[in-house]
């Protein structure tokens, strides 16, 4: 998990783990290699989903729920089969199943949410990236999500969030990653990090947190 106030790189972060964004300067290990480098990154690209931050923004409107979901399945080249199966078993998970041809553009918040996760994982990507999954979910929307994402982790696959949900990020991460200013103040075990008085300082010690 990472977590920090607004406007200290979180999101940047991300976008450079995703390949989206690039460096300026230095270097960061994403699945093995260097993503800095042009060779590297085209190879592992595919194998890497990302949410970026934003209700909707991986999704085609005009398009239905399960058409975009079929959509990406179509992007990483799975067959007709292999698609209808796989856009079946990630409406079931996520609760999406009774809307298969709503527009995407017609969903509340944390539909769009669900569907762009769909997306995310159709082809079963290594390593999953959320930018603030849980935005503009209910807490009855994000307590069927949270299941959700403790299963693919216990599966073996490897998750970077960043999450305001402070509660639920903490339930889920074995890992806490603390952002001021562009710098990293704390790392450590979720326990750890809400002890750490740096980070009360800089981050949970704020009104909006409590």
């Amino acid at each position: 998990g990472v977590i920090g106030p607004d406007g200290v790189g979180k999101s940047t972060l991300l976008g450079l783990m995703a390949g989206s964004k690039q460096l300026q300067k230095g270097t960061m290990t994403v699945l093995d290699g260097d993503i800095g480098n042009v060779r590297h990154r085209r190879s592992v690209c595919p194998r890497i989903a990302y949410m970026p931050q934003g209700l909707g923004k991986n999704l085609y409107f005009e398009l239905s729920v399960s058409d975009n979901v079929d959509f990406m399945a179509r992007l990483f080249g799975l067959s007709s089969t292999e698609r209808s199966a796989k856009v079946k078993e990630l409406l079931d998970a996520t609760g999406l199943a009774p809307f298969p041809d709503r527009p995407a553009g017609k969903l509340s918040g944390g539909m769009k949410q669900k569907v762009g996760l769909c997306g995310a994982l159709v082809h079963e990507p290594d390593l999953l990236i959320l930018d603030e999954l849980f935005s503009g979910m209910s807490m009855s929307e994000v307590a069927s999500t949270l299941p959700i994402i403790e299963k693919l982790n216990a599966e073996g696959l490897s998750i970077i969030m960043v999450e305001h949900r402070l509660k639920e990020l903490f339930r889920i991460a074995h890992r806490v990653m603390v952002l001021n200013f562009g710098e990293k103040i704390a790392e450590g075990a979720p326990r750890e990090i809400m002890e750490s008085e740096a980070v009360k300082a800089a981050y949970l010690g704020t009104e909006e947190e409590g």
